[in-house]
């Protein structure tokens, strides 16, 4: 089975929510096409002042896609932009699975994704992120959520665990163990073992 990852990035997204996973699809080459996307391509910047090089999304019906949606600072203007929330709504609907980071929760609640489902997010803005839509069903104590085809995580770091939770769900353990080892990574394998929702400020 193969993927192709659509990495949706938008100015002002954290680093390591997107390459943190990108890391660990990028260790199955032949199962994970990495797709640098935007809504109009070319350089974006995160908050840390990475650029990178991205492209237009391409509508593919022969291919599986799985829709990446990361955190940041910039999600706080993102959540306004009608225009790029309907985006992320179109392609979601063209998409295998869907997973966020962080913030990057939010932005799928506001499009809508999320309603019904169980969804989680970065506990320092869980506040903010749960106002974007109240018809989540929203857990405060989680690393990272599966509900269906949609996995979203907590803050920044949770993004790898979430991915290695996604890869064992597709590949096997063995398979996700084997690649947090190879990065010399300790895998919080629980999903629910949650430390920083205690840093929640509600």
């Amino acid at each position: 089975m193969n993927y192709r990852v659509d990495i949706l990035l938008f100015d002002e997204f954290e680093t390591l929510d997107v390459f943190g996973p990108v890391e660990i699809f990028g260790r199955l080459p032949d199962i994970f096409k990495l797709n640098f996307i935007s809504v109009d391509g070319g350089i974006i910047e995160s908050s840390q002042k990475v650029r990178v090089d991205t492209d237009l999304y391409t509508r593919d019906n022969d291919t599986l896609k799985i829709l990446f949606v990361p955190g940041g600072s910039g999600t706080r203007e993102k959540v306004n932009d009608n225009d790029f929330i309907k985006f992320i709504e179109n392609m979601s609907k063209e998409s295998k699975y869907i997973i966020s980071v962080c913030t990057g929760s939010a932005l799928l609640a506001k499009a809508g994704i999320l309603n019904g489902k169980r969804a989680t997010s970065n506990k320092r803005a869980f506040k903010w992120v749960t106002e974007q839509n109240e018809d989540v069903l929203w857990v405060k104590e989680a690393r990272w959520i599966k509900d269906g085809n949609i996995y979203t995580s907590s803050g920044v770091s949770a993004g790898i665990d979430m991915a290695l939770g996604l890869i064992e769900d597709l590949i096997g353990k063995e398979k996700a163990l084997e690649i947090s080892q190879s990065i010399e990574y300790s895998w919080n394998e629980n999903s629910s073992y949650d430390p920083f929702s205690k840093n929640m400020n509600d």
